[in-house]
């Protein structure tokens, strides 16, 4: 049986974000409905406002593949089991709700340093703030027209 978007998005949340704390996962989960709310560009093409498209799409999530660089990915949505806390951040980004110092992030990376790059590849995304582990970065007008 297919997991419903709900159950997709929590795992999602569980398994880029779980080891995050509550913050981290609701700016991973801003980040996500941000995607398939965009009003242009790449993710309002992609995901025409589907979160399954959004978390399936290529290329994006490791998390969303069980094979990763040719080999099993373990750390996979298809592994993951999540608790509560996750469909309660899920349920909470799909009614709205956003971390404020997050403005429109689209994008999110752990860069395993100190420090986070002023903008993300290819000038499509500036900096915005760091929570945890994870830099995240809003649409420069470069990401309009992608």
């Amino acid at each position: 049986m297919p997991l419903s978007d709900r159950e997709l998005f929590a795992r999602l949340i569980q398994c880029e974000a779980g080891g995050e704390g509550d913050t981290g996962m609701r700016a991973v989960a801003s980040v996500i409905i941000n995607r398939v709310r965009a009003p242009g560009g790449e993710y309002a093409r992609v995901g025409q406002g589907s979160i399954r498209k959004i978390v399936f799409q290529q290329g994006q999530f490791v998390c969303a593949s069980d094979i990763h660089h040719g080999s099993y990915n373990p750390q996979n949505i298809f592994n993951m089991s999540p608790q509560p806390v996750h469909f309660e951040i899920a349920d909470w980004a799909i009614a709205g709700n956003r971390l404020i110092n997050l403005g429109e992030a689209l994008w999110f990376f752990n860069p395993y340093s100190p420090e986070c790059r002023e903008y993300f590849p290819s000038k499509v995304g500036y900096f915005v703030a760091r929570i945890g582990d994870h830099c995240f970065y809003n649409p420069t007008e470069a990401y309009f027209e992608t």
